[in-house]
């Protein structure tokens, strides 16, 4: 094979500044678009909520509604750069947050406790073992009600509220349970952060009495919501460069094979970019369909 592949020096992006969702991915978020000082009636937990989720680029969210998120889903429709979706059950909303996880980089839905929880469950599953970042969202039980040894509605006839939780606990890389105000705003944030840096679905139940409630934490933004962005270990890359150089001209007919963790690495255009510089011969795995342009030559 007449084609060489060279030290790859200009590997690293030019600057570490927002941009814009490439090949379904999702940047770090640079400061927020609102006000410092947000109005008392905007201040509640769950139009701080849709706030996040405006800002990592969720313009759409998918919803069935039940009594525990009703006042939940209020305060996210008054966001005006969020739209509810509404779905004719819970397994339709997860799918389709999938999807839109795939086309935007992250997805987003919203269900109600346990009756919700367990239907939607398949399909966060599905995206836990496709590596999508996807927030599925609870409307949970009154924050009073824990530790009261009642038996809920929606439920499956216990005591224990934490039978949902542990579902999720296996399909998802973090879980956020709210029962009150104080540390709401770190528990969302940090429920958000890991969903996008390891590209996994997480859990945030939201108590439903929680939802309209002003806090200071929501009125302000001390915190400007920002991921790190992920640092290349230099000598690491570059052994790693010219080990797969000397592997690929080596080769006599090399194929890259291309499957669903360009997704998870942000790899699709540098894929691409490989297999253009090589002329080398690509096919794609049907779990990575979509990722590399079917109309390729």
């Amino acid at each position: 094979m007449d084609t060489k592949i060279g030290s790859l020096d200009n590997c690293k992006p030019a600057s570490n500044d927002v941009c814009s969702p490439v090949n379904g991915t999702v940047s770090t978020i640079q400061g927020s678009v609102y006000p410092a000082v947000v109005n008392c009636s905007e201040a509640t937990l769950g139009r701080h909520l849709a706030r996040r989720l405006v800002q990592i680029g969720v313009n759409d969210v998918f919803s069935v509604p039940g009594d525990f998120n009703l006042t939940l889903l209020d305060h996210l429709i008054a966001e005006p750069g969020l739209n509810l979706i509404g779905c004719c059950n819970e397994l339709n909303a997860g799918y389709a947050a999938d999807g839109y996880a795939r086309s935007r980089g992250v997805g987003a839905c919203v269900v109600t406790f346990t009756v919700g929880g367990l239907s939607v469950l398949n399909a966060i599953a599905g995206a836990y073992s496709e590596s999508l970042p996807l927030i599925c969202i609870v409307g949970g039980p009154n924050s009073n009600d824990y530790g009261t040894n009642r038996i809920l509605h929606h439920t499956v006839g216990l005591p224990d509220f934490s039978q949902e939780l542990r579902c999720f606990q296996t399909v998802t890389c973090y879980q956020a349970v709210v029962n009150n105000l104080e540390d709401a705003h770190d528990m969302i944030d940090t429920a958000i952060s890991t969903a996008l840096k390891e590209s996994k679905p997480v859990y945030i139940s939201i108590g439903c009495n929680l939802a309209a409630i002003p806090h200071p934490t929501f009125a302000r933004e001390p915190v400007p919501f920002a991921l790190s962005p992920k640092l290349s270990n230099k000598m690491g890359l570059e052994a790693a460069v010219e080990a797969a150089a000397e592997f690929l001209n080596k080769a006599v007919k090399p194929v890259l094979v291309g499957g669903p963790k360009l997704r998870v690495a942000k790899a699709c255009e540098a894929f691409v970019e490989l297999v253009d510089a090589g002329g080398y011969a690509v096919a794609v795995m049907p779990s990575g369909k979509g990722l590399v342009p079917e109309h390729h030559p």
